[in-house]
């Protein structure tokens, strides 16, 4: 791969610090968000059970979320802090770090690096795999889902609500994983994700890995996480602390992010699966 000038990478994080300081500005005019909803929207939530709208309006709303029309976040991962830009409606995605960028333009996943092997990984998978962990609940309304409601769990000492979530053949790259919801019967908040990965093998997993959801913070009228905490497992159920992700200015509103903000730039490289 060629070493690309750092300017490439410099433009873009301007823009996208420039895109998530306009959306916080952009708060306070989002207080009059037009309450309507699409019947496409009305249809969708029929097929949605109780529970999970449960889960949805304590924590904002489907409604609410479907209003939205950008979400940005940073954490610091294991090789640097991480911006991530995210347009709601169609899901565009742009990832920037120091030492590299990725993204989705709406048709193609791309990446760019400053130095030759910047980023060690596959963007392909990871361009939008903390975007979908950040926006639980919210993301678990999408089209393609058929849901289980399954007996109460103990987890960690604690008894949960759970349903499980998996997807009609064909929704997005993996559509063989798995997610279990757990929430707190009292007051349907979300406080573990059970989940499974086949993004390598496209074959179902009976392997779970577990993320604890244990702050929260409100977010122009959504709660959003301020952090992950991933465990390790022993006989599927979680054990220990592994590791975990703190998330800062975070910013969602209803303002429409421009495609150019989501484009993929001079000298990046297109990425297949």
């Amino acid at each position: 791969m060629k070493k690309y000038a750092s300017y490439f990478l410099v433009s873009l994080a301007i823009l996208s610090f420039n895109a998530c300081k306009q959306d916080k500005e952009k708060n306070a005019e989002d207080a009059d968000i037009e309450t309507n909803i699409s019947s496409e929207e009305k249809d969708a939530e029929v097929n949605i059970p109780s529970e999970i709208n449960s889960v949805l309006a304590a924590h904002g709303g489907a409604q609410t979320w479907n209003q939205m029309k950008n979400l940005c976040f940073e954490f610091k991962g294991r090789s640097g802090t991480e911006i991530h830009t995210v347009s709601l409606p169609d899901r565009k995605t742009k990832i920037e770090h120091k030492d590299w960028s990725m993204g989705y333009d709406g048709s193609t996943v791309w990446l760019l690096e400053n130095e030759e092997d910047a980023y060690q990984g596959n963007a392909h998978f990871y361009y939008n795999l903390m975007f979908y962990f950040y926006a639980m609940p919210y993301v678990l309304a999408d089209p393609g889902i058929a849901y289980e409601i399954l007996p109460q769990e103990t987890l960690d000492g604690t008894t949960y609500d759970v349903v499980k979530i998996s997807y009609d053949s064909g929704t997005g790259v993996s559509p063989e994983d798995e997610y279990k919801l757990y929430t707190n019967p009292e007051d349907h908040t979300m406080q573990w994700l059970g989940y499974t990965v086949t993004y390598r093998s496209g074959e179902k997993s009976s392997d779970w890995h577990f993320i604890k959801y244990d702050r929260w913070k409100e977010v122009n009228g959504l709660l959003l996480p301020e952090k992950l905490t991933w465990y390790e497992v022993e006989n599927n159920q979680p054990t220990s602390e592994r590791n975990d992700l703190v998330f800062k200015n975070i910013a969602v509103t209803a303002t429409p992010l421009e495609a150019s903000v989501f484009a993929k730039p001079e000298g990046a490289e297109s990425v297949s699966r």
